[in-house]
């Protein structure tokens, strides 16, 4: 006797949670775009240099701070640390005039500091009202 044919694998439609994944991912796109346009467009008042390190460190925070929301959405104080932490890395990357310590220089260095936090403080500011407006955005 001849054994019949097993029946052809037939590939399974997406599922659910193909399409949620899917979903998360445009909504992490969306929120690292989101974030570093607007970090970029703040920090262009000080000159393209500074719209496009800001545009960077935009888009790296609008990546975490989706993951962070997604993992514990309540903890405020880890959203706020994960500014002051992006804020930290792009001050790594400005120069530092160690040959001036007089009042002066160090004015012109929080000057500085301030001008490269602004753009920063001001794109996670409106990502999170954005989340607080638009409940569809929300992961």
């Amino acid at each position: 006797m001849i054994a019949p044919n097993p029946p052809a694998a037939v590939p399974a439609p997406p599922t659910d949670d193909h399409q949620s994944r899917n979903r998360l991912r445009l909504q992490s796109i969306g929120w690292a775009l989101l974030a570093g346009i607007s970090a970029g467009a703040i920090g262009l008042g000080w000159g393209l240099d500074a719209g496009i390190r800001s545009g960077g460190c935009g888009l790296f925070y609008g990546l975490l701070a989706f993951h962070l929301h997604r993992a514990d959405p309540d903890d405020q104080h880890l959203q706020a640390g994960l500014v002051g932490a992006i804020c930290g890395v792009r001050s790594l990357g400005m120069p530092l005039p160690l040959d001036n310590w007089h009042s002066d220089g160090l004015a012109l260095v929080m000057l500085e500091l301030l001008q490269a936090w602004l753009p920063l403080i001001g794109s996670a500011l409106l990502l999170h009202s954005t989340l607080r407006f638009l409940p569809a955005s929300r992961p």
